[in-house]
């Protein structure tokens, strides 16, 4: 007998915990319904001890039929979402909960964390009629529990969905040169039109990245075809520039040494010590220009 009521004491004890708790964290309702059962079990149990004590330990299992449904845990990185009698009530912070049983109230627990979505490989046509396939990744969070849950069903999957058809939409108007060059920018008007179409569900879009922008073989040829003629081009301008600024300095050269006839004969010294090197056989004999002009008058007049 005396176990019995220790059993019951303890029983006992532990629901006032419960509407202790319930009391502390303002849910009337709940503080409500476990005073008004405990007072209910309570007598029940001191009749039936009094009259039935077999009976009255078969009765010790209505709190833990009860108690534990009533447990909810919620962990720091998310946010409970309660249902009372199919109406929203509130949102549920983290730490111990309490909410009624038998289907009263029902908890949904939304994750704060940061979700990363790799969009599925989208087949899209560029401005300039450029069939590619671009790769992407989504980085949102929920920033408001209650909307994510009362506004859309599934919200990863809503806005993996939406994801895809604003990729496509946006890349579609844009040429194949500004996707390849512009990743960043295109990024941030994707996040930005992804973000404001999401608000109302509760989320929150930080980035979203284009991984990778796949081209078919014939246009990585013609792209390759492209880039060495323009590599072609940029080599023959560059060449020719060289050439205009050497022939430039070339007409200032001879008009310094117009000036000036004794310094060509150095020159010709200068060019001598310059070839005749070590172990070189090539010898050079330097005429003066003025020679081979008499000689030239020479021959013209002996010919007429």
């Amino acid at each position: 007998m005396s176990l019995m009521y220790i059993g019951f004491a303890v029983l006992a004890a532990w629901w006032i915990i419960f509407i202790v708790i319930a009391l502390m964290h303002k849910q009337m309702p709940v503080f409500y319904f476990l005073g008004a059962l405990f007072i209910m079990w309570v007598a029940i149990e001191i009749l039936l001890i009094m009259s039935s004590p077999e009976f009255a330990i078969s009765l010790f299992v209505v709190p833990f039929l009860i108690l534990i449904q009533m447990m909810r845990v919620i962990p720091e990185y998310q946010r409970g979402v309660l249902f009372r009698l199919g109406r929203m009530q509130k949102m549920v912070l983290p730490g111990f909960n309490l909410i009624l049983p038998f289907g009263i109230d029902i908890l949904r627990k939304v994750d704060m964390r940061t979700f990363t979505i790799d969009v599925s490989k989208q087949e899209v046509i560029t401005r300039d009629n450029v069939t590619v396939i671009v790769d992407a990744v989504v980085y949102f969070n929920v920033f408001d529990p209650v909307l994510a849950v009362v506004k859309v069903a599934d919200y990863t999957k809503s806005t993996s969905l939406l994801a895809q058809t604003i990729l496509r939409s946006v890349l579609g108007q844009h040429e194949l040169d500004d996707m390849l060059a512009k990743r960043a920018e295109l990024g941030q008007i994707l996040q930005k039109l992804l973000d404001e179409a999401t608000d109302p569900w509760g989320i929150k879009v930080s980035a979203v990245e284009i991984k990778a922008v796949e081209l078919a073989e014939t246009m990585k040829r013609a792209i390759a075809r492209q880039a060495e003629a323009e590599r072609e081009r940029r080599a023959k301008v560059i060449a020719a520039e060289g050439e205009l600024q050497s022939s430039e300095k070339l007409a200032q050269a001879a008009d310094v040494l117009a000036r000036s006839p004794s310094s060509l004969q150095l020159r010709y010294l200068q060019t001598l010590t310059e070839i005749a090197v070590e172990k070189n056989s090539t010898i050079i004999f330097p005429l003066p220009m003025e020679f081979l002009k008499a000689v030239t008058k020479l021959v013209n007049l002996e010919e007429k």
